[in-house]
């Protein structure tokens, strides 16, 4: 809120920057790292194993064995983030300022709706790998590259551009409630703890916060993911501005309203975790960055 006293964006906000890339980065490699390890009972947890894994390997150590989903996943989490604080400081006028949480909204907003060039391609690739495996028949691609050349090879500019505005629907109203949750959580956790100042949490009021996000990005989008989804599992790529009320239209014919949150409740509670530790890492290495 305008008015106050709380120091909201103190240190993460001071950025806009080169330093968004790096932390967002490193909070991509973070969320990797929870992905591979799950279940594997080496960590307590995603930020056990974030704090062992730099102060055994290095930040380096982070990367190690996971070169492909790295990539895009980093690559979107920097993106993502330094267009967020950019639409912070385009509001507030500069970039330490705190935001009111509307700010934080239409930043986060405007964070998705840029983050979809680079989102829409990785969850092509990734979606439609992930469903060979199970369907009958058809090619088996090896991996994201082969995926993509042969996308290109079939349908041109298009094969790589599938369901793009279908991404960008569902990034937009997920990132405003992204951000919105985690900072809505982080203030109030700031005054319940810390006096207001959001520079005093530690890791776990901050992995808190950034579940609150993570549980609010699904509620805002479930049903747009899942109508991306339909689009890029498709036989082609659509033509024409109504290829997204089509699918919906498609999706509750066949399942109903049903359809529109089928895998919701596992999809909510991996993000809890994920976006735990991609916010506290985001935010640890911003302060570390800021000195």
């Amino acid at each position: 809120m305008a008015g106050d006293s709380d120091r909201a964006d103190s240190n993460s906000g001071a950025g806009g920057g080169w330093k968004d890339f790096v932390a967002g980065s490193i909070a991509g490699a973070a969320q990797v790292v929870r992905m591979q390890i799950e279940g594997s009972g080496v960590f307590r947890g995603p930020m056990d194993c974030l704090v062992k894994t730099v102060r055994n390997e290095g930040v380096l150590g982070l990367y190690k064995g996971m070169a492909s989903p790295l990539v895009g996943i980093a690559a979107v989490n920097s993106l993502l983030f330094w267009a967020y604080s950019y639409g912070k400081a385009l509001q507030t006028g500069s970039a330490t300022a705190t935001p009111t949480l509307g700010q934080v909204a239409i930043a986060g907003a405007g964070a998705g709706a840029v983050n979809s060039v680079l989102a829409s391609p990785v969850e092509l690739l990734k979606v439609r790998l992930q469903v060979q495996y199970s369907a009958a028949g058809g090619a088996v691609f090896r991996g994201p590259v082969s995926l993509a050349r042969h996308l290109v090879g079939q349908f041109g500019a298009r094969g790589i551009a599938w369901g793009f505005w279908a991404t960008v629907a569902r990034e937009i109203p997920a990132y405003a409630a992204f951000y919105t949750g985690f900072e809505a959580a982080k203030r109030a956790l700031a005054r319940a703890l810390a006096g207001g100042d959001v520079d005093r949490l530690g890791p776990l009021p901050l992995m808190a916060a950034g579940s609150a996000g993570g549980v609010s990005y699904w509620l805002a989008c479930y049903p747009l993911d899942v109508i991306k989804s339909r689009v890029q599992n498709s036989a082609a790529p659509p033509r024409g501005a109504g290829y997204i009320a089509a699918a919906a239209r498609s999706i509750a014919a066949e399942q109903g309203l049903r359809g529109f949150y089928r895998g919701f409740t596992p999809s909510v509670l991996r993000s809890i975790p994920a976006a735990a530790v991609t916010f506290a890492s985001y935010e640890l290495v911003m302060r570390a960055l800021n000195g």
